[in-house]
Parts: C-alpha cells; structure tokens; sequence
C-alpha cells in the first residue's frame, strides 16, 4: 500500500511539474516598443534614434472631474492609452465601444487603469468629458477621461505614447487641429514601458490586448 501512495504522489507531483513547465513554454514575451520601432513621424524629434530604455514621462493634466491627474495615478499599474475626443463621429465611438469591453473585463482590478486623452482640450472641458464617460459606462478611479492644455497634451503623445501624426494638408486634424490621432490603444507596463499597440476599432485585436493585459498584470 505505502508503494502503491507514493507512486501516486510521485504521479501528482510529475502531472503538477509538467503543467508548470506547458504553462511557461506557452507564455508570450511581450515586445518592448522604443521610439526607433515606431514610424517616426509619431516621435518627437527629440527622441530619434533612442532604441532601448523609453518610459512614459511626467505629466499633470485634469480629469474628467476636474481635478489634477499626474502620472503618479498610474505608478506601479498595467494601463491602457488612447486619444479620442468626444465630438468625433468616425473611429472614436468604435474604440470606445472597444474600450468598454477592456473596462468591464478588469472593472474593479486595482493594478488597471485606461487613460483617454482628448485632442480637442478646447472643446473636451471636463464637464463634456465626464458627461461623455458617463455616455460609455465608466468607472471612476479606474478609466480617467483627460484634457488640459492642447501643447502638453500633445507632447506627451509624441514624446511618450506616439499616437500623434502631423496632419497631412491644412484642415485635415482632428477637430481642426494640427495633427491627427491614429486607432491604436496603446498597452503600457508597471514599469511605464510600451509593450504593444492594438487597433481599438478591431475585435480581434482588442481580444488580444485583453490576454495581454492579464500576461503583465500577472508578471511582478
């Protein structure tokens, strides 16, 4: 009998080890995206030819509730970025549609946020963004809708985030502005780092970046 329980316990241990060993195989490395890896029309001039090393920078903007939001709100958290505004009638409602989805599968994790930057802060007042948040089912604390002032907003998208593209003739921005925001959610570390971008207007896509959400939220 005692050969018969240890046999069995050694079997128990070999299946543990065995799925312990699958599990690590199939765990996807995450890229690590730095300036040089993006189309360098989204990167501040500043940072051409850095390759390795790029964090997301400081930054002190309003929230949706009128109140300061510094990137001490995302210190030590997975998050997700995007730039929207709220009066646009083309992708933005599909991403946030998308982004919804991203919301209620981690509503209530407290190492997520998802961070939506307007690009038409003279439009987007906090009072128009926390009406539009409430439009899209937020939840406060966790999704942070931000405006502030058009030059800092713009230039942590293209020294932080590069989701910025200047526009191509005159008038053609996003809400009559000098440059125009592309589809991607942007999927950002604990340690501020880039890890991937996903196109918010696509399912599939944004089916991925909800694996890979739970990959980062479950690495230290």
């Amino acid at each position: 009998m005692k050969s018969v329980a240890a046999f069995a316990f050694i079997l128990v241990v070999a299946i543990a080890v065995a799925y312990y060993l699958t599990l690590q195989t199939n765990r996807k490395e995450l890229p690590f995206i730095n300036p040089n890896d993006v189309q360098q029309e989204m990167v501040d001039s500043s940072l051409f030819g850095v390759g390795h090393g790029h964090r997301i920078g400081a930054f002190r903007l309003i929230d949706e509730q009128n109140k300061v939001i510094t990137d001490k709100a995302i210190d030590g958290k997975v998050f997700v970025a995007e730039y929207f505004f709220a009066t646009c009638k083309s992708i933005c409602p599909i991403m946030n549609q998308q982004m919804q989805r991203v919301q209620a599968r981690f509503k209530g994790e407290r190492n997520f946020n998802i961070l939506s930057f307007t690009v038409d802060p003279d439009t987007d007042t906090p009072g128009q963004l926390l009406a539009y948040a409430k439009k899209h089912g937020y939840s406060p604390g966790q999704w942070h809708f931000i405006t502030g002032s058009k030059d800092s907003l713009y230039r942590l998208a293209r020294t932080s985030f590069f989701v910025l593209k200047p526009a191509e003739a005159q008038n053609l921005g996003d809400a009559g502005n000098d440059f125009i925001h592309t589809n991607n959610f942007v999927l950002v570390d604990k340690q501020r780092q880039i890890r991937g971008y996903y196109d918010g207007t696509n399912p599939s896509e944004v089916d991925q970046l909800i694996k890979d959400i739970e990959i980062l939220l479950n690495n230290p």
